[in-house]
């Protein structure tokens, strides 16, 4: 298999921290690319219609992308249970929210280093802003148990956007009020597979 993506995306990351975590390293190919929404690239063009990473070339079956997609699709090729029966909701709708949050915090990048500077709206930036902070605070207030029991697919989406808010927001403190998750991630950040998937550039 290959992985079409880029080390410095987060959701890329999720990915290779899932391969790691479930012994699948060795299967998959990792295909770099450089890609942005107004300039794709033409790895992602060929492998994802959307002209978006990830995306898990197979050669026994379609394309997968989108990170929740090839996660979930590597859990079960691994019968992992990473996606455990009962809790299956409770670890989507966390990965959802961590996700969420990467979302907006792409956005915030992406409005400083595609837009034109008299294209850019600080407005809308701090509304990104406003999301991610609504995350957090909804993550601290309410999942703290869920990220302190065994490790899931949930768990690996929120140390992936917290890893990610301090590659790209760091100024921004998320930690400041945030001491129950500022401690959960700093164990979990000591993982070998996030060790091993630290982004650079």
């Amino acid at each position: 298999m290959q992985l079409v993506g880029n080390p410095a995306s987060p959701f890329v990351r999720k990915v290779r921290v899932m391969l790691i975590e479930t012994g699948q390293t060795d299967e998959v190919e990792m295909i770099e690319t450089v890609t942005t929404a107004v300039d794709p690239s033409p790895e992602a063009t060929a492998a994802n219609p959307l002209k978006k990473i990830p995306a898990l070339i197979r050669p026994d079956g379609c394309t997968l992308y989108d990170s929740r997609v090839i996660t979930r699709f590597l859990d079960a090729r691994a019968d992992a249970n990473l996606y455990k029966n009962n809790r299956l909701w409770e670890i989507l709708t966390l990965e959802a929210t961590a996700d969420g949050l990467l979302d907006a915090a792409v956005l915030m990048v992406y409005e400083g280093r595609v837009r034109p500077e008299n294209m850019q709206y600080e407005g809308w930036v701090e509304a990104q802003w406003g999301k991610v902070e609504g995350a957090l605070d909804a993550i601290e207030a309410r999942w703290m148990s869920h990220l302190r029991g065994p490790i899931d697919a949930s768990q690996i989406a929120v140390g992936c956007a917290l890893g990610y808010l301090d590659f790209r927001h760091g100024a921004r403190e998320w930690r400041k009020g945030r001491g129950a998750l500022d401690d959960w991630y700093a164990a979990f950040a000591e993982r070998p597979s996030m060790k091993a998937t630290m982004p650079t550039g």
